[in-house]
């Protein structure tokens, strides 16, 4: 086609598309992008204000382990508690799986347990001659793994191969466990005799350590006037507390919460949390990439459960304790010296600048 005589030639096109005007461009978003609707967002925030607000009815005191054992329910993690005996440990997880209408289990770990004591076992059935898979009462949804170094290395490795894969291989046949599936171990700081050691690679595979300490003066009064009665805990429980939620609801919130947006310099922020344990002169072993991903993780949890669909500096300081303290080791002389992991976790941070968002 021949343009017309007498009209200017047009310019030749440009080289790469041109971004539009700066007064074209939309405007930027009030907060940071992110896959978490409102609707969602204050779903979230709402259900875990249930939740709390339903424990605390019968369970006094604990914030962080009510907290930490929330974020990691609601982050697909698990939850290792040290403690001294007494302190309600039972009690807080039938109230939990009562307020959420999850499956509650309890083992008891001792030196002689093993492991078909956990995940069950063949049973030759008389009637139909043939052996049937009988479930141990690691099929459930909330265990409580009593004093679990209290049995030998071969029970732990079960329990931890379970709380990865959550799965159970019986006779070449795998059995699915239900989701959630949250384990609450226990281990008593005070007692060495007849224990075993958790090893670091298998203390790695929880996500938070939780130390549940002693009730304040207030909390233990509550503590008395609550639970000083002869009563049936099982008709207390029913009469007292209201399931809030579902199974369903709890899987269906969990990759909700994955949605949280997380800026690349909080990425950073966590990444150098991480690596620098590596380098901590009072550290002789460092955290794993896997303690990275429990922050990120949990961060996100946090943040929704706070009405935000953005992590933010203070999520991640919030939760640097409960996931790193039982994934570094102290050195020798700093041992001698009487300096404590928390310790050394809080002065590790304060040396961070906090990235501005």
């Amino acid at each position: 086609m021949q343009d017309h005589p007498g009209s200017p030639t047009p310019p030749p096109p440009p080289p790469f598309p041109q971004a539009p005007p700066v007064a074209a461009r939309p405007p930027a978003p009030a907060s940071p992008a992110s896959r978490l609707s409102p609707t969602a967002l204050a779903r979230v925030k709402t259900l875990y204000d249930r939740v709390v607000g339903e424990v605390a009815k019968i369970y006094v005191g604990q914030d962080e382990l009510v907290l930490g054992t929330l974020v990691a329910l609601f982050s697909s993690g698990h939850v290792l508690i040290e403690s001294v005996p007494g302190l309600g440990k039972t009690l807080f997880v039938r109230v939990l799986g009562r307020v959420l209408g999850c499956q509650f289990g309890r083992i008891q770990f001792t030196a002689d347990l093993m492991p078909s004591d956990i995940t069950g076992a063949p049973i030759f059935d008389m009637k139909q001659q043939e052996f049937r898979f009988r479930p141990g009462p690691v099929f459930t949804q909330l265990l409580l793994a009593d004093e679990i170094n209290r049995s030998p290395a071969k029970t732990h490795a079960a329990l931890l191969e379970i709380m990865q894969e959550y799965h159970v291989t019986i006779e070449r046949t795998t059995h699915k466990l239900k989701r959630p599936f949250l384990v609450l171990a226990t281990q008593n700081p005070l007692e060495s005799e007849g224990t075993y050691n958790l090893p670091e690679a298998q203390l790695d595979r929880f996500m938070f350590k939780i130390i549940a300490s002693y009730p304040s003066a207030e909390e233990e009064v509550a503590i008395l006037k609550q639970h000083g009665q002869q009563q049936d805990l099982d008709a207390k429980l029913a009469s007292i507390l209201q399931t809030v939620t579902s199974p369903e609801e709890i899987v269906e919130i969990t990759q909700l919460a994955s949605g949280v947006h997380i800026e690349d310099r909080v990425f950073d922020y966590i990444n150098k949390i991480v690596r620098i344990t590596r380098d901590w002169p009072q550290f002789h072993l460092g955290a794993s990439p896997r303690a990275g991903i429990a922050l990120v993780q949990g961060s996100r949890t946090l943040a929704a459960f706070r009405g935000r669909d953005f992590v933010v500096p203070d999520d991640v300081a919030d939760l640097v304790l409960p996931a790193l303290r039982h994934r570094v080791v102290l050195t020798a002389e700093a041992e001698v010296e009487g300096q404590t992991t928390d310790d050394q976790l809080r002065e590790l941070v304060r040396s961070i600048e906090v990235p501005r968002l």
